[in-house]
């Protein structure tokens, strides 16, 4: 008897968990590889979880979440100018990723396409190709600061195309979709007829001024939108597990229904400790205030790196540099750098075709660790030159 199906027999392991098992070997290694926040959980979230466990909020809650959060999400956050009804267009799941693979396994049939940016997170793909889709990739160019434009978009648009999905801040590259951009990607959804899935896990970590805004606020958006969000990159609550989508009401009512089979609820205690954390967003200020000087501090170190391009990180925490002039593929690049170095960084190519060349530089380390990690790196690239 064969016990494993097909789909689970073509999956890989991630270029980013291939990294750190190959690292783990080794000693006095610094990793600028994890996209996680360093930083604990603040005290006070901890607590909110502790008094909820205390009075007895330890047992299973709706599938979709308990309606103080799913308000807390619709009326407290970013979200609310979009007038989401917290009882019938909100759900709570077990992180962003659970939020995106239920979708997932609600909107696609066999031979649907969704158009995903590249370079981008990997794992979209492999979500998409799971529930028998498939995985279009649209280009965001390095010399367009790898944002994507409205007309690029309209190139890969067939009768197949199910849904665009966005991620602003983006992963690997931490480029901010502008506001017209967003307008242009609106009226071409209208236009063209297809769902936007805005993964903005990484909204709260904006560093250029910008207010984050909600994409289905647009004229004709809100009927075609689903917004994923969590709490673990704005609150450091990664292991909490945590997230949300908010989107039209067939939609959420069908991930409501999976949800009941795949995992019946998100952690209740963790539920809790999340409405906390929405009322007390200085949380989430004092996090990006953080990132914001490490940001700063890795530009300024990385730019005394003869050879070594990038573009401003204008959210998230990572930095996209293209290591192209020192005559070695993203790759090994990497490899070698993690071996002469002890290093870790994220090749470019996983993320997609535009990331080759590229290595990915998480700034997810204290800052006395950050400067000596680039130290590193600037020793590695002048042997290299």
């Amino acid at each position: 008897m064969d016990l494993i199906n097909q789909k689970t027999k073509d999956m890989e392991q991630g270029a980013i968990r291939e990294m750190f098992d190959r690292a783990s070997a080794m000693e006095d290694v610094i990793s600028l590889g994890i996209g996680e926040p360093d930083i604990h959980t603040d005290d006070s979230i901890c607590r909110a979880a502790y008094v909820a466990m205390l009075e007895g909020y330890t047992h299973y809650t709706p599938n979709a979440g308990i309606i103080q959060l799913r308000s807390a999400i619709a009326n407290e956050t970013y979200l609310k100018g979009a007038h989401y009804d917290p009882a019938t267009e909100v759900i709570v799941t077990c992180g962003g990723a659970g939020a995106i693979s239920t979708l997932m396994a609600v909107i696609i049939d066999p031979g649907d396409e969704v158009l995903i940016q590249d370079p981008q997170w990997f794992n979209y793909v492999s979500q998409v190709e799971y529930y028998g889709g498939k995985a279009i990739r649209v280009p965001a160019y390095a010399e367009n600061g790898f944002e994507l434009d409205a007309k690029t978009i309209s190139h890969y648009i067939t009768e197949k195309t199910k849904a665009l999905m966005i991620n602003s801040p983006n992963n690997p590259t931490g480029r901010v979709i502008s506001y017209e951009t967003a307008r242009e990607i609106s009226h071409l959804a209208v236009e063209r007829d297809f769902m936007v899935i805005s993964d903005d896990v990484y909204n709260s970590l904006l560093y250029t001024g910008e207010d984050p805004f909600c994409i289905a606020e647009m004229p004709g958006m809100k009927e075609r939108t689903v917004i994923i969000g969590s709490f673990s990159k704005s609150y450091a609550m990664t292991g909490w597990r945590i997230g949300y989508a908010a989107g039209p009401a067939e939609v959420i009512d069908r991930m409501t229904k999976c949800q009941e089979i795949f995992t019946a609820c998100a952690s209740s205690m963790g539920q809790w400790a999340a409405v906390y954390a929405l009322k007390n967003p200085q949380i989430a200020e004092k996090i990006k205030d953080i990132f914001d000087r490490r940001r700063r501090l890795i530009m300024s170190e990385l730019s005394k790196i003869d050879g070594l391009r990038f573009a401003e990180p204008q959210g998230a925490f990572y930095v996209f540099a293209d290591i192209s002039a020192f005559g070695l593929s993203d790759t090994e690049f990497c490899n070698k750098l993690l071996d002469e170095e002890h290093v870790v960084c994220i090749p470019g190519s996983p993320f997609g075709e535009q990331g080759r060349g590229c290595i990915r530089i998480a700034y997810t380390i204290e800052e006395e660790k950050l400067v000596e990690a680039v130290g590193r790196i600037k020793a590695f690239c002048d042997r290299l030159r």
